[in-house]
């Protein structure tokens, strides 16, 4: 299991993050003269206190870039309707695309933009990533179901990174056709023998590294 190191020289804000007309509570990390800002939009089931994304997020403002972990759906929504809006990916990007605007002004002036998805949340960040185009500067999928993104992912421009466990069976499948069907710089990565969520030994290890590599080439001038 990854050990959370201790908080870095900088900020973090829980507070709620405006999308369209909703509040929706969030976790803001500002590093101090962050390089980049990356917003996490997680899968069904999981919310901003997802312990994998907390992680990878972590080691993100280890190496100076910004984060922003929030939730996708209010409680309300959660309790009477949580299931059909989790798989309604048009819904969820609209709100991830607020979140980038919102995460803009609330961390200031940034060279760049990068989106994080986890399972249904993987397919949100790429449809995302197609209507704001070269706005979105990388975007990395963790066990993700990109496929559910459809003719967006054609659209799509931004640097794309696809991590999939090796004994996600069916996942892998749909990763590859998400794959075919990305017209900009993109690669597929398998972490041996790990399943869905990873919790095999050193899995999330491997995807916290992978993540953060393509985060570095891809949002920041010079690579740690």
């Amino acid at each position: 299991m990854m050990m959370i190191a201790p908080p870095i020289a900088g900020q973090t804000i829980t507070q709620n993050v405006t999308v369209g007309r909703w509040r929706l509570p969030g976790i803001l990390s500002l590093p101090h003269s962050p390089s980049a800002l990356v917003l996490f939009a997680h899968g069904s089931g999981s919310s901003r206190f997802s312990r994998r994304n907390r992680e990878v997020a972590l080691a993100m403002n280890h190496v100076g870039m910004a984060t922003l972990l929030f939730d996708l759906l209010d409680p309300e929504e959660e309790a009477a309707q949580g299931r059909a809006k989790v798989f309604d990916i048009a819904f969820l990007s609209r709100r991830l695309t607020d979140a980038v605007h919102w995460g803009e002004r609330a961390a200031g002036s940034l060279p760049a933009i990068g989106l994080f998805g986890a399972s249904t949340g993987a397919a949100a960040a790429l449809m995302t990533a197609a209507e704001l185009g070269t706005h979105v500067n990388a975007v990395v999928s963790r066990g993700g179901r990109p496929d559910l993104a459809g003719e967006a992912l054609k659209r799509v421009v931004s640097p794309t990174l696809l991590i999939v466990g090796g004994a996600d069976h069916g996942v892998i499948e749909l990763n590859q056709y998400a794959l075919s069907q990305l017209k900009g710089t993109s690669t597929l990565e398998i972490v041996p023998n790990a399943t869905h969520l990873f919790p095999e030994p050193g899995a999330m290890e491997r995807v916290t590294r992978l993540a953060c590599d393509w985060f570095e080439k891809y949002l920041t001038p010079y690579p740690t």
